[in-house]
């Protein structure tokens, strides 16, 4: 027979199990990538760590902006506009400015990326350069 417990375990066994349902939990979050980007906005714009490089993908530091409807965020999956200060300009490649630098917007290479992918957060894009991906997107998507 097992010893009965005494008055004060009694009164500390629930908080005991609390602490360690909270342990638990919180091990879980530290898992999640800064609050689970949770403030993920359209226009924001952040360094895309490195996937697998396939087909005719751009290599190095890239950047990305997302372009998905705030009404549609948070998800696990943001649309993402890339980015290039290489590429050649075009009518429907817009310009944002990131670090101080020019940087054209690969309306073309609009995708579907994983918020793990989602590095440093370094800028937003202005409203007029928001302005200029959305007509640009609605150029190559045709929607018009």
């Amino acid at each position: 027979m097992l010893p009965r417990p005494s008055v004060d375990e009694m009164r500390f066994e629930p908080r005991l199990q609390r602490l360690r349902l909270t342990r638990k939990i919180v091990a879980r979050c530290k898992r999640l990538p800064d609050l689970w980007r949770g403030s993920v906005r359209r226009g924001d714009i952040y360094r895309l760590r490195p996937a697998g490089r396939s087909g005719h993908e751009q290599q190095g530091r890239r950047f990305g902006v997302v372009v998905r409807a705030n009404a549609l965020l948070p998800r696990s999956v943001v649309l993402v506009a890339l980015t290039s200060r290489s590429a050649r300009p075009a009518s429907f490649r817009p310009e944002v400015i990131i670090d101080g630098e020019v940087t054209k917007v690969l309306v073309e290479q609009v995708g579907a990326v994983d918020i793990n992918r989602l590095g440093d957060h370094v800028g937003v894009a202005a409203a007029e350069e928001m302005w200029g991906i959305d007509e640009s997107l609605v150029t190559v998507l045709g929607l018009r």
